[in-house]
């Protein structure tokens, strides 16, 4: 009798061990994903302080008190939640400027999208004030639609929406408002 109560033991662990065995999944990329997928971003950084340059030649320079990015996301971005301060250097050594509050990179699209109190003054001394304006890198092209102040040389013009060239050399207030003449 005791060996058929062993025998019925064996027999009942080894179907449930079988039945445990093939009941189970490989789920380890699921488990990847966890991580990935969650609203917290794949890196943080403090206190940035980057200068990009190609062939010893400095083109930008970008500080930032945080950076936090989210490229574990199917539509990824960098993001900067307490605002920029970017140069970008021409071939001449002439630099143009922009800050902002807030700044987000779309990563797929290229697209710089800047909010809070943005200032874009270039080397000519043409400055633009606005709320928000979109940068599409691929077209090195500036826009918006919200309020603007475009200050130039000797004026300032008031509207909603702008529309520039990387370096200003084509400038339009698109709903052009007014003009405030400056006294040199």
């Amino acid at each position: 009798m005791d060996s058929i109560v062993k025998n019925s033991i064996i027999c009942m662990v080894t179907v449930l061990t079988v039945t445990m065995f093939f009941s189970c999944k490989d789920n380890f990329k699921e488990v990847q994903k966890i991580g990935l997928l969650s609203d917290k971003p794949i890196t943080e950084a403090e206190n940035i302080n980057t200068k990009y340059t190609d062939s010893g030649r400095l083109k930008s320079h970008l500080i930032s008190p945080k950076m936090l990015d989210f490229s574990n996301r199917a539509f990824s971005f960098v993001e900067f939640p307490q605002g920029i301060n970017f140069t970008i250097y021409d071939e001449k050594g002439n630099k143009n400027n922009v800050v902002a509050d807030f700044a987000m990179i779309y990563n797929d699209t290229d697209l710089i999208d800047l909010q809070g109190n943005v200032v874009v003054a270039t080397q000519s001394n043409d400055t633009l004030f606005t709320e928000q304006l979109f940068y599409d890198q691929k077209r090195e092209w500036m826009f918006t639609n919200k309020p603007v102040r475009f200050r130039r040389k000797d004026a300032i013009d008031l509207g909603t929406g702008f529309d520039a060239n990387k370096d200003f050399t084509i400038a339009n207030v698109l709903e052009y408002s007014g003009t405030i003449y400056l006294d040199e």
